[in-house]
């Protein structure tokens, strides 16, 4: 028996050791658990799971991240299910329990998300392969240079009503990272806010994420015009919100990305 705890210091025990069937309800967690070089036992994954494009095509999908398919993962009988505090149902985790070991993340800024590698590394006995994907992540994210000026900044990830991330967030930690300063700092995870509160608190960025809300062209126009001054950008959400493996490439995206934005004009759009 392999006995842990989460990340919700919750005592986890596995009767199998390693887990030899896995079930994933967190996309970046999925994509984590193929980087350690786990595939075959992996046996589930959320329709959301679209990293790596092989497994979205051809492994079991038990439903969504908040919709999960209890029936499914009971005729599954995983001996592991990998699940989020935020992005999974809690109810829905209750229920799964009784079918199995249910581990669960609590991801709220950078060092969390590495813990959070550490410790699956750990649960699925690929200890040294999160070790090197940590130094990785933590060599990149060294070398990427922020300047003094950090311009104002609204991240928004949803459209009727608007919502934004407050600095409680990954992804408000991920945004200090880049050098942006998040003009909803004081909020708190994520609230709804209008155009005016944009425009009261002076942002200079807007960040229009790809997900959850799929924002696009016309998307950027309507805010134009609404908020003139501002340079509207798209942003790649995966970069700013997935806590697992995607984090390699971030700090080359931010880097890529402030360098776009110290050079756009302000009616310039970046997809």
């Amino acid at each position: 028996m392999f006995i842990c705890t989460d990340q919700l210091e919750r005592i986890v025990k596995l009767e199998q050791y390693p887990p030899k069937r896995i079930i994933s309800l967190v996309p970046s967690q999925t994509e984590l658990l193929h980087d350690l070089g786990l595939d075959k036992e992996v046996i589930g994954i959320t329709k959301f799971c679209v990293h790596p494009r092989r497994w979205f095509q051809t492994k079991e999908r038990v439903g969504g991240t908040k919709t999960v398919n209890i029936e499914k993962v009971n005729r599954l009988q995983p001996d592991l299910v990998i699940a989020n505090k935020e992005e999974n149902v809690r109810d829905q985790i209750e229920q799964i329990k009784q079918i199995a070991p249910v581990w669960i993340s609590d991801v709220n800024n950078f060092n969390d998300a590495l813990k959070m590698i550490q410790s699956v590394g750990e649960l699925v006995n690929k200890k040294e392969k999160a070790s090197t994907l940590i130094s990785q992540i933590e060599t990149n994210f060294l070398k990427l240079q922020t300047s003094d000026f950090k311009p104002p900044t609204c991240y928004l990830i949803w459209r009727n009503p608007y919502m934004t991330i407050g600095g409680d967030t990954f992804i408000g930690d991920m945004l200090r990272r880049c050098g942006l300063k998040n003009i909803f700092e004081n909020k708190s995870r994520y609230p709804e806010i209008t155009i005016e509160e944009i425009s009261e608190r002076g942002a200079a960025i807007i960040l229009l994420s790809s997900e959850p809300f799929p924002f696009k062209q016309k998307h950027a126009a309507e805010i134009q015009s609404q908020l003139p001054g501002a340079k509207i950008l798209f942003a790649d959400g995966e970069m700013f919100s997935w806590y697992g493996s995607r984090m390699l490439y971030a700090a080359q995206y931010f880097s890529e990305l402030m360098n776009k934005i110290h050079t756009l004009d302000s009616n310039q759009f970046f997809a």
